[in-house]
């Protein structure tokens, strides 16, 4: 089946800058704490909406990488995402591992950015705006779940379209074909749905194939507002234990993550602050190779 075919037709309804990726810098910029060899962007959630809207006003292109400590540990043995985290627009702490990371090198006034509440945010902002809105990944059941979630909880919010992907990565005519049917629809953000760090391996790729101002991965938000999985109890949120109860909820599926991420973030940090390991942050690699993971053909 063409791509074509899965799209639906409804309507239903800087920062920093690295010198792969020729963006038209936002002022003023945002400050950023390295943690791990990433820019982590020092924001709160209002900073971070502020920060959307003014790249939606003007027309200013990126993308955003809403990001926890899982993806910054997978940054680690490959460069290639590590570079597509440091050409972002930002990078948001969506954990509390990165909101305490930030808070510790002096940036107090940060706070958690997360996915799924800066998703229910910019939606509802974006009621009076018009703004223009692209749901990008998951399944297409999964999909139509989130866009009457959506549009029932924030009546007039435009969604312009929605495209389920296969579960591999895309060709250069399937990206051409995708691309083509985003910008025919005009949104001025595409959610992406993807989990990291897929979702920013292909934000990096498609930025300069896409019109639409701004990009977001967001992640497992798809499923959350959809109603397909649970969140975690804000206090269990707040205490920066929310994976824990993610691995109780999906013990087959995430296990594998967070034995590897959480014991490694915590020595990795370690490392870090005591000084006994540097994580420069080094220049991104040309744009081309951004979305390439390790060990691919160049």
């Amino acid at each position: 089946m063409a791509l074509q075919d899965q799209i639906s037709d409804m309507p239903i309804n800087g920062a920093r800058q690295s010198n792969a990726v020729q963006l038209p810098p936002l002022a003023p910029a945002l400050e950023t704490t390295n943690v791990l060899g990433v820019a982590v962007s020092a924001l709160n959630m209002d900073q971070a909406l502020n920060l959307i809207q003014d790249a939606v006003r003007t027309r200013r292109r990126g993308y955003i990488c809403v990001a926890g400590a899982h993806g910054l540990v997978e940054c680690q043995s490959d460069p290639g995402l590590r570079d597509a985290y440091n050409a972002a627009m930002a990078v948001t702490p969506d954990g509390m591992p990165l909101v305490w990371a930030l808070h510790s090198d002096g940036h107090e006034y940060a706070g958690r950015v997360y996915g799924p509440d800066l998703m229910r945010l910019l939606f509802a902002k974006g009621v009076s705006s018009g703004m223009r809105h692209f749901l990008y990944g998951t399944t297409p059941e999964s999909l139509k779940r989130l866009s009457v979630a959506l549009q029932n909880q924030y009546p007039g919010a435009e969604i312009v379209g929605v495209f389920a992907p296969p579960f591999r990565p895309l060709s250069a005519q399937e990206e051409r074909e995708v691309s083509a049917v985003i910008n025919a629809v005009k949104p001025d953000v595409v959610w992406v749905g993807l989990s990291a760090p897929k979702q920013e391996r292909w934000m990096a790729a498609m930025r300069d194939k896409l019109e639409a101002p701004v990009l977001i991965g967001v992640g497992a938000a798809f499923d959350f507002i959809g109603g397909n999985k649970a969140s975690a109890p804000a206090f269990l949120q707040r205490a920066g234990l929310e994976w824990a109860f993610r691995l109780v909820t999906e013990p087959r599926r995430l296990w594998r993550r967070y034995a590897k991420c959480v014991p490694a973030y915590i020595w990795l940090r370690v490392l870090q602050k005591t000084g006994l390991r540097r994580f420069p942050i080094v220049p991104a690699a040309p744009v081309s190779d951004l979305a390439k993971p390790k060990g691919a053909a160049q």
